[in-house]
């Protein structure tokens, strides 16, 4: 395990400011940031990144080798959730074991964003197929755990609840805002790129960092809702990341993905869902208890891959790969 890899990573400005955001909270200092502040960089993250993606696109064509890792990301958040639904139902019910499948198995963007900057610092190469495959992951594990919920017998709150899940997971904001994006990054190309880039890639970091010193607030808020939890969710939300990342990284390594693209293929297999799937079961499985899920991903899965998961990952893969 290269220790320096994760020291380093520790000590770059996105993790040092979510540091401080999760200070700032335990220390009941009254920083805030207010809420359409975050939206606005949040949105500006996703077109952000894109953009990029659509441009990296362009500039590696459509073929068989992009498309592959796509299809295995969607079959990692369609089959990640099952497993997790039969590990987890019967110690917490098959509602909440449901919206936990549901989480596990989607993708955090801000995860994904932070490894794509942790690339780009140490000048690792990653393709825009990657930014394709978030955007295709995070709808399947919302729909399969809806599925699992329904089997299990646990009924909609909704009358409308199968229109509003459609709904929720292929036109809400962050995914619409993220799929245009890469879209028009596509087909505006390298020159598109180029008139944005300004805009889009030098204050990114900056940016980056804002917005994970909310999310640092955020997190400390919800970890006294976490230690009423129990250990075992406790636990599992730190284990869950570890055995995903693990089937991830040989996934990758069967695919022949490159060095960049297995890391951002890792880090979307190991992140937790805290914005499309907590909206999406709020709406159609009502029962689950939303102070299990929300802080497992939010207070642990997400810090975890934040400050350690990503060089973990990284150092892991430089070993089975090769020198980077």
């Amino acid at each position: 395990m290269d220790w320096a890899l994760i020291l380093g990573n520790l000590l770059t400005p996105p993790v040092l400011f979510f540091v401080l955001g999760m200070a700032a909270t335990l220390l009941r200092s009254d920083l805030e940031i207010p809420q359409a502040v975050t939206r606005g960089l949040s949105l500006y993250l996703l077109f952000a990144i894109g953009m990029h993606g659509g441009a990296e696109l362009a500039r590696a064509g459509l073929s068989l080798d992009a498309l592959t890792p796509l299809a295995a990301g969607i079959c990692a958040s369609a089959l990640f959730p099952v497993a997790t639904f039969f590990v987890l139902r019967k110690r917490v019910g098959a509602a909440d074991a449901a919206a936990i499948a549901a989480t596990y198995g989607s993708i955090s963007a801000v995860t994904f964003i932070t490894a794509s900057s942790f690339l780009d610092d140490r000048g690792v190469s990653w393709s825009g197929t990657m930014v394709a495959a978030m955007a295709l992951m995070e709808s399947p594990a919302i729909l399969v755990g809806v599925v699992l919920a329904r089997r299990a017998g646990v009924s909609s709150g909704n009358g409308n609840g199968h229109g509003s899940l459609l709904r929720e997971a292929f036109l809400n904001g962050p995914v619409f805002l993220l799929v245009g994006s890469l879209l028009i990054g596509l087909v505006s190309g390298e020159k598109g790129w180029e008139s944005v880039r300004p805009f889009v890639y030098d204050p990114f970091k900056g940016v980056l960092c804002l917005f994970l010193l909310d999310m640092g607030l955020i997190a400390a808020r919800r970890l006294a809702a976490l230690r009423s939890s129990g250990a075992f969710l406790v636990g599992y939300a730190v284990v869950a990341p570890l055995v995903h990342a693990a089937i991830a990284i040989m996934a990758a390594r069967l695919l022949g993905l490159e060095a960049g693209d297995a890391l951002l293929f890792t880090v979307l297999c190991a992140s937790a869902s805290y914005i499309a799937v907590p909206a999406a079961i709020r709406l159609t499985v009502p029962q689950a208890n939303p102070s299990l899920f929300l802080p497992m991903s939010l207070a642990m899965t997400f810090p975890f891959n934040v400050a350690l998961g990503i060089p973990l990952y990284m150092s892991v893969i430089e070993g089975v790969w090769g020198t980077v």
